[in-house]
Protein backbone atom coordinates (compact mmCIF):
# COMPACT_ATOMS: atom_id res chain seq x y z
CA UNK A 1 0.00 0.00 0.00
CA UNK A 2 1.58 3.38 -1.19
CA UNK A 3 0.88 5.49 1.83
CA UNK A 4 2.11 8.33 -0.83
CA UNK A 5 -0.88 8.14 -2.76
CA UNK A 6 -3.72 8.25 0.16
CA UNK A 7 -2.05 10.80 1.94
CA UNK A 8 -1.23 12.80 -0.81
CA UNK A 9 -4.85 12.51 -1.70
CA UNK A 10 -6.14 13.15 1.42
CA UNK A 11 -4.41 16.26 2.20
CA UNK A 12 -5.12 17.93 -1.48
CA UNK A 13 -8.41 17.04 -1.48
CA UNK A 14 -8.96 18.06 2.24
CA UNK A 15 -7.40 21.31 1.41
CA UNK A 16 -9.51 22.45 -1.51
CA UNK A 17 -13.08 21.10 -0.41
CA UNK A 18 -12.51 24.06 1.82
CA UNK A 19 -15.00 27.52 0.88
CA UNK A 20 -15.84 24.60 -2.11
CA UNK A 21 -19.54 24.39 -3.52
CA UNK A 22 -20.06 20.93 -2.37
CA UNK A 23 -18.54 22.12 1.28
CA UNK A 24 -21.11 25.13 0.97
CA UNK A 25 -23.90 22.24 0.13
CA UNK A 26 -22.79 20.13 3.03
CA UNK A 27 -23.61 23.16 5.36
CA UNK A 28 -26.68 23.61 3.83
CA UNK A 29 -28.11 20.04 4.07
CA UNK A 30 -27.18 19.69 7.55
CA UNK A 31 -28.95 22.62 8.35
CA UNK A 32 -31.70 21.75 6.36
CA UNK A 33 -32.27 18.54 7.57
CA UNK A 34 -31.03 18.64 10.97
CA UNK A 35 -29.63 14.83 10.67
CA UNK A 36 -26.02 15.54 10.41
CA UNK A 37 -25.05 11.83 10.51
CA UNK A 38 -27.47 11.08 7.82
CA UNK A 39 -26.17 13.89 5.65
CA UNK A 40 -22.62 12.88 6.47
CA UNK A 41 -23.25 9.05 5.36
CA UNK A 42 -25.04 10.68 2.34
CA UNK A 43 -22.18 12.33 1.46
CA UNK A 44 -20.16 9.07 1.73
CA UNK A 45 -21.57 7.42 -0.55
CA UNK A 46 -21.94 10.19 -3.05
CA UNK A 47 -18.21 11.03 -2.85
CA UNK A 48 -17.03 6.84 -2.90
CA UNK A 49 -19.79 6.22 -6.51
CA UNK A 50 -17.82 9.58 -8.09
CA UNK A 51 -14.53 9.55 -6.74
CA UNK A 52 -14.36 5.70 -7.48
CA UNK A 53 -15.34 6.51 -11.29
CA UNK A 54 -12.84 9.50 -11.35
CA UNK A 55 -9.89 7.44 -9.61
CA UNK A 56 -10.78 4.31 -12.29
CA UNK A 57 -10.83 7.20 -15.34
CA UNK A 58 -7.44 8.73 -14.40
CA UNK A 59 -5.33 5.51 -14.10
CA UNK A 60 -6.87 4.33 -17.16
CA UNK A 61 -5.72 7.32 -18.98
CA UNK A 62 -2.56 7.54 -17.39
CA UNK A 63 -1.93 3.92 -18.97
CA UNK A 64 -2.65 5.07 -22.12
CA UNK A 65 -0.80 8.26 -22.81
CA UNK A 66 3.25 8.36 -22.70
CA UNK A 67 5.06 9.60 -19.49
CA UNK A 68 6.33 13.13 -20.29
CA UNK A 69 2.78 14.12 -22.14
CA UNK A 70 0.89 12.30 -18.64
CA UNK A 71 3.39 14.57 -16.52
CA UNK A 72 3.30 18.17 -18.67
CA UNK A 73 -0.81 17.42 -18.37
CA UNK A 74 -1.26 17.07 -15.16
CA UNK A 75 1.61 19.93 -14.71
CA UNK A 76 -0.69 21.94 -16.52
CA UNK A 77 -4.60 20.50 -14.57
CA UNK A 78 -2.76 21.41 -10.88
CA UNK A 79 -1.37 24.37 -11.66
CA UNK A 80 -4.98 25.33 -13.44
CA UNK A 81 -6.48 24.22 -10.16
CA UNK A 82 -4.50 26.16 -8.06
CA UNK A 83 -5.53 29.11 -9.78
CA UNK A 84 -9.26 27.71 -9.75
CA UNK A 85 -9.31 27.53 -6.12
CA UNK A 86 -8.40 31.09 -5.79
CA UNK A 87 -11.74 31.88 -6.64
CA UNK A 88 -14.49 31.67 -3.96
CA UNK A 89 -17.32 29.41 -4.85
CA UNK A 90 -20.97 29.98 -4.03
CA UNK A 91 -23.62 28.44 -4.07
CA UNK A 92 -27.21 29.15 -5.10
CA UNK A 93 -30.20 29.43 -3.09
CA UNK A 94 -32.63 26.43 -3.42
CA UNK A 95 -36.13 27.04 -4.48
CA UNK A 96 -37.71 27.16 -1.47
CA UNK A 97 -39.49 23.50 -2.00
CA UNK A 98 -39.37 20.70 0.49
CA UNK A 99 -36.84 17.70 -0.19
CA UNK A 100 -39.39 14.97 -1.96
CA UNK A 101 -36.44 12.08 -1.13
CA UNK A 102 -35.14 12.39 2.92
CA UNK A 103 -32.00 13.63 3.91
CA UNK A 104 -30.28 11.04 2.62
CA UNK A 105 -31.40 10.43 -0.74
CA UNK A 106 -31.06 14.37 -0.88
CA UNK A 107 -27.73 14.73 0.13
CA UNK A 108 -26.68 11.63 -2.56
CA UNK A 109 -27.76 12.72 -5.48
CA UNK A 110 -27.43 16.87 -4.66
CA UNK A 111 -23.64 15.65 -4.11
CA UNK A 112 -22.63 13.30 -6.72
CA UNK A 113 -24.31 15.82 -9.21
CA UNK A 114 -22.49 19.17 -7.39
CA UNK A 115 -19.11 16.99 -7.55
CA UNK A 116 -19.63 15.95 -11.39
CA UNK A 117 -16.73 18.50 -12.41
CA UNK A 118 -15.92 19.96 -9.74
CA UNK A 119 -12.59 20.82 -8.76
CA UNK A 120 -11.87 18.29 -6.44
CA UNK A 121 -13.25 15.13 -8.87
CA UNK A 122 -10.75 16.43 -11.41
CA UNK A 123 -8.24 16.59 -8.66
CA UNK A 124 -9.36 13.11 -8.01
CA UNK A 125 -8.62 11.79 -11.75
CA UNK A 126 -5.35 14.08 -11.80
CA UNK A 127 -4.14 11.84 -8.84
CA UNK A 128 -5.21 8.80 -10.12
CA UNK A 129 -3.41 9.05 -12.87
CA UNK A 130 -0.41 10.67 -11.58
CA UNK A 131 0.10 7.54 -8.19
CA UNK A 132 -1.71 5.08 -10.70
CA UNK A 133 -3.67 3.79 -7.76
CA UNK A 134 -7.41 3.85 -8.18
CA UNK A 135 -8.21 2.25 -5.12
CA UNK A 136 -5.94 4.22 -2.85
CA UNK A 137 -6.66 7.93 -4.46
CA UNK A 138 -10.02 7.08 -3.80
CA UNK A 139 -9.56 6.22 -0.07
CA UNK A 140 -7.64 9.26 0.45
CA UNK A 141 -9.68 11.52 -1.39
CA UNK A 142 -12.82 10.40 0.04
CA UNK A 143 -11.65 10.81 3.79
CA UNK A 144 -10.04 14.22 2.53
CA UNK A 145 -14.04 15.13 1.45
CA UNK A 146 -15.35 13.18 4.78
CA UNK A 147 -12.57 15.19 6.67
CA UNK A 148 -13.53 19.02 5.09
CA UNK A 149 -17.45 18.00 4.75
CA UNK A 150 -17.81 17.08 8.23
CA UNK A 151 -16.37 20.21 9.42
CA UNK A 152 -19.06 21.59 7.56
CA UNK A 153 -21.83 19.29 8.61
CA UNK A 154 -20.91 19.45 12.68
CA UNK A 155 -19.01 22.54 13.31
CA UNK A 156 -20.40 24.92 10.28
CA UNK A 157 -22.11 27.78 12.07
CA UNK A 158 -19.05 27.96 15.22
CA UNK A 159 -16.01 27.68 12.59
CA UNK A 160 -17.50 30.46 9.86
CA UNK A 161 -16.75 33.35 11.73
CA UNK A 162 -12.98 32.55 13.00
CA UNK A 163 -11.43 30.98 9.88
CA UNK A 164 -10.45 33.18 7.05
CA UNK A 165 -11.91 31.72 3.61
CA UNK A 166 -8.62 33.68 2.01
CA UNK A 167 -6.06 32.10 3.60
CA UNK A 168 -7.37 28.26 3.55
CA UNK A 169 -7.78 29.25 -0.69
CA UNK A 170 -4.06 30.68 -0.68
CA UNK A 171 -2.50 27.17 1.49
CA UNK A 172 -4.92 25.38 -0.85
CA UNK A 173 -3.72 26.91 -4.24
CA UNK A 174 -0.19 26.64 -2.96
CA UNK A 175 -0.69 22.62 -3.12
CA UNK A 176 -1.75 22.44 -6.50
CA UNK A 177 1.11 25.12 -7.34
CA UNK A 178 3.51 22.32 -5.79
CA UNK A 179 1.92 19.43 -7.30
CA UNK A 180 2.17 20.93 -10.61
CA UNK A 181 5.77 21.71 -10.31
CA UNK A 182 6.68 18.23 -9.37
CA UNK A 183 4.66 17.44 -12.71
CA UNK A 184 6.84 19.94 -14.61
CA UNK A 185 9.90 18.40 -13.22
CA UNK A 186 8.47 14.67 -13.82
CA UNK A 187 7.99 16.01 -17.36
CA UNK A 188 11.73 17.53 -18.00
CA UNK A 189 13.28 14.06 -16.43
CA UNK A 190 11.39 11.87 -18.75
Amino acid sequence: MSWESVFGSFVLVAASEMGDKTQLLAFSLASKFRKPWVVLAGILVATVANHALASSVGTWVSTHVPARVMALILAALFLGFGLWTLKPDTLDDDDGKPPRFGAFLTTVVLFFVAEMGDKTQLATMALAARYQATVLVTLGTTAGMLVSDGLAVFLGDRLAGRVQMKWVRWVTASLFFLFGLVSLWAAWRA
